[in-house]
């Protein structure tokens, strides 16, 4: 049999087998199997004709990714995935266990800022920009009539700050109840499929990145790495947990220190500290469950802590409730003005980010100088830079939509104070980082044209004796060119974290020295750094609330037009094929259920027909195909053969993600398997080489296929071919070649007379 997975963008079944009439063998609507219509009755090698080659079948997944309109909404967890993708970007350290489950545990901390930040920025908005500010501020309430019932001049019952704030605590309270429920649903929609071989766990067994059984190079042949059921039941709990005390924090603080003033009331001084110490109880209780363990891998872990799932979430909700009665009680005299009290928590969370991802840079480091990889993403840094931009987008998200509905409120800025400092420091850091990214996109741009210029003459040459056509050469090189600057990744995101680093710093630094905006800050400056500051102010602003605005109107697009869907999907292609192992409101891991998926119709069609097959990817079809193929038994993983195309598996993951396919972890699969043969082309952006370091058994890698097929017009291309790029390897001869031979590899021999009973030997 041939088992055939597309890659990114997806593909439909007709297309993939070459008919029109297809069959679904197995799977649902999400994700299924389809065959051929004429090959439904061949179960088995022995109903063919061998001259008639092997059954086709197509697995398709594209649905997982860019199915119903609902998946546009993943666009708001971007944070949350890109965090996510830091925990599985640790360098490989296999005898450095305790160190590598450290990385884990600071990536997951850092996940856990990222949901405080996300529920405070909508405290921010809520809270003190509407409710405390607006809403306490009778101009203000003129501009915007609905929050009339609110205001102190109408007398009634919501007017007091106390009530006013408990109200609006439903905004963010039902953004973390919506994030749990989309995390719940995913996963039993994605990610609640069993792997190949259940094995009930009932001993503890260590996380991830402790010793364990033989991985052969990578964890992803464990079979409890695609089934992290537990620890995102653990993790969902804590983020929920974390975001509602958060919520109660914001309501709470503000009425404890009224209270706290000489002459308060001493019953509701009392109740604030209690109500103070409780919460920080319980936000100790959520940080210990986040530090407590990582991921069971070594075994099929299926238990569930649901004493501590229910009671964290039960605890932080019974406590935002008690606050929000105890902010609501009766306080003659206390009235709203000026910011929110709660500015330094933004400064505290942004600090605390900042020390995070310092440590997790110091552990990368050090894990990557015991095995140094020469082809790794930053040597090694690569996790600690995506956790870096994953905070700073977090912030600038929070900022930017503090910001507009600041503007909205009050687009003179005359009314009200504003949204903290900070967050205006973060917005105004965005025009000079956008300048840096142009220089940087500029000296990208020379260094492409330079080597299109020199692969102008490798084009001449290789073709001989043709005529020159100059625009087919510029095409060509300029196509290997472009195809070049996914190389150049690791530099764009080096300098796009130290540029971050270096801001993100400055913003800290001027928002606690100056305690009032940019432009307030540099009041008394130069008037040129004044015109710098304001202009940086303003802009920064705009493009956060044009970023913004684009965001919402891409995902709104997305919801209706299945193209941009299908575009959006692309990106979750890449994004969530790992597990949800540092936050469990990231988009769902689809590959929890496209790997358990192939692997119980590899396994079981060989257990039936004792036969061999084919596994044949293109793209992430191709990471899908080894993932699948790690899970294997031994004895089913000897009778496959490997056939890739247009591979990113050591060109992005062997070097973004080295613990788990750097050159050991391909090396052993090439190992495992019975063969295996890689194509690729120059004038492919995603596919490259797999460069398995192995001289023991045949290359891996044929040598890149010719592209275009034919350089002018011939007799066999009487038109212009195109340039193929990433796409349609099957329509190249090397292509039938090398999948002839990789079937001809798999043919069975003759079996071997059986030595006679007691024979020696």
């Amino acid at each position: 049999m041939e088992l055939l997975v597309h890659g990114v963008g997806g593909t439909t079944p007709e297309r993939m087998l070459g008919d029109p009439r297809t069959v679904r063998v197995t799977g649902d609507d999400t994700a299924a199997v389809f065959r051929r219509a004429d090959d439904t009755e061949a179960t088995a090698p022995a109903d063919r004709d061998p001259r008639g080659g092997p059954v086709r079948e197509a697995y398709v997944w594209c649905n997982l990714t860019s199915g119903d309109g609902s998946r546009a909404l993943w666009l708001l967890l971007l944070p949350f995935m890109v965090v996510n993708l830091a925990h599985w970007m640790r360098p490989a350290a296999p005898a450095r266990p305790r160190t590598a489950r450290l990385y884990g545990l600071l990536v997951r901390l850092a996940a856990l800022t990222l949901t405080v930040l996300l529920v405070a920025a909508a405290c921010e908005v809520a809270l003190d920009l509407v409710a405390w500010q607006c809403a306490g501020v009778q101009a203000c309430v003129r501009r915007h009539s609905w929050l009339e019932f609110l205001s102190p001049a109408a007398g009634g019952w919501w007017s007091a700050p106390g009530r006013r704030l408990a109200l609006a605590a439903a905004l963010p309270a039902a953004l973390t109840g919506l994030l749990w429920y989309l995390s719940h649903r995913t996963w039993r929609a994605y990610e609640s499929h069993l792997p190949l071989s259940p094995d009930p766990d009932p001993d503890p067994e260590p996380e991830s990145g402790g010793p364990g059984p033989d991985d052969h190079g990578s964890a992803l042949v464990r079979p409890g790495f695609w089934y992290g059921r537990r620890l995102v039941a653990r993790l969902r709990a804590a983020h929920t947990a974390a975001g509602l005390l958060t919520v109660a924090a914001a309501v709470t603080t503000p009425a404890a220190r009224f209270d706290h003033r000489p002459g308060g009331p001493p019953i509701l001084d009392l109740l604030g500290w209690l109500l103070t110490a409780a919460l920080l109880a319980c936000g100790a209780a959520v940080v210990g469950v986040v530090c407590r363990r990582g991921r069971s891998e070594n075994r099929l872990d299926q238990r569930l802590d649901r004493h501590l799932v229910r009671s964290l979430k039960l605890a932080a909700l019974t406590l935002l409730l008690l606050g929000l009665v105890y902010a609501g009680w009766s306080r003659p005299g206390w009235r709203s003005a000026g910011r929110l009290p709660g500015d330094p928590a933004f400064g505290g969370l942004m600090l605390a980010q900042g020390l995070l991802v310092v440590a997790l840079a110091v552990v990368a480091r050090y894990l990557y100088r015991r095995r140094p990889d020469p082809r790794a993403a930053l040597r090694g840094l690569g996790g600690p830079a995506v956790a870096l931009l994953a905070c700073a987008l977090g912030g600038v998200i929070s900022g930017g939509v503090a910001q507009r509905v600041a503007d909205w409120l009050d687009g003179t800025r005359a009314l009200l104070t504003g949204p903290p400092v900070l967050l205006t420091w973060q917005a105004s850091a965005i025009p000079p980082l956008l300048a840096v990214l142009l220089l940087l996109a500029a000296g990208l741009g020379l260094r492409t044209a330079r080597i299109a210029r020199a692969e102008r003459d490798r084009v001449r040459g290789e073709h001989p004796g043709e005529p020159e056509d100059a625009s087919r050469t510029r095409a060509i090189a300029h196509t290997r060119a472009m195809a070049g600057l996914t190389d150049r990744a690791p530099l764009v995101v080096g300098v796009l974290t130290a540029t971050t680093l270096v801001l993100g710093g400055a913003a800290l630094a001027g928002a606690l020295a100056t305690r009032t905006t940019p432009d307030g800050a540099a009041r008394h400056a130069h008037h040129l750094v004044q015109a710098v500051a304001e202009t940086s102010q303003a802009v920064g602003s705009w493009l956060v609330g044009l970023g913004f605005l684009l965001f919402v109107t891409w995902g709104r697009r997305a919801y209706k037009d299945a193209s941009a869907r299908r575009t959006i999907g692309i990106l979750w292609d890449v994004g969530t094929f790992w597990p949800r192992a540092a936050h469990p409101f990231a988009p769902p891991c689809y590959a929890e259920r496209a790997v358990p998926d192939l692997t119980w119709r590899m396994a079981t069609w060989t257990r039936r027909t004792e036969g061999r097959l084919v596994l044949s990817g293109h793209s992430q079809g191709s990471v899908l195909a080894a993932a699948a193929a790690w899970q294997l038994p031994p004895s089913v993983r000897g009778r496959v053969a490997l056939l890739t195309y247009g591979s990113p598996l050591e060109r992005l993951y062997g070097r973004w993600f080295p613990a788990h396919f750097g050159p050991p972890a391909l090396a052993a699969l090439h190992h495992d398997i019975a063969c295996w043969r890689n194509l690729y082309r120059r004038t492919d952006p995603i596919g490259g080489p797999v460069r398995v370091p192995d001289d023991t058994t045949p290359d891996v890698d044929h040598e890149p296929l010719r592209d275009p097929l034919a350089y002018g017009r011939t007799l066999d291309h009487p038109l212009p071919a195109p340039i193929l790029g990433h796409s349609d390897y099957q329509s190249d001869p090397a292509f039938t070649r090398e999948r002839a031979r990789l079937l001809a590899r798999l043919r069975p021999e003759v079996p071997a007379q059986r030595p006679e009973r007691g024979a020696a030997g």
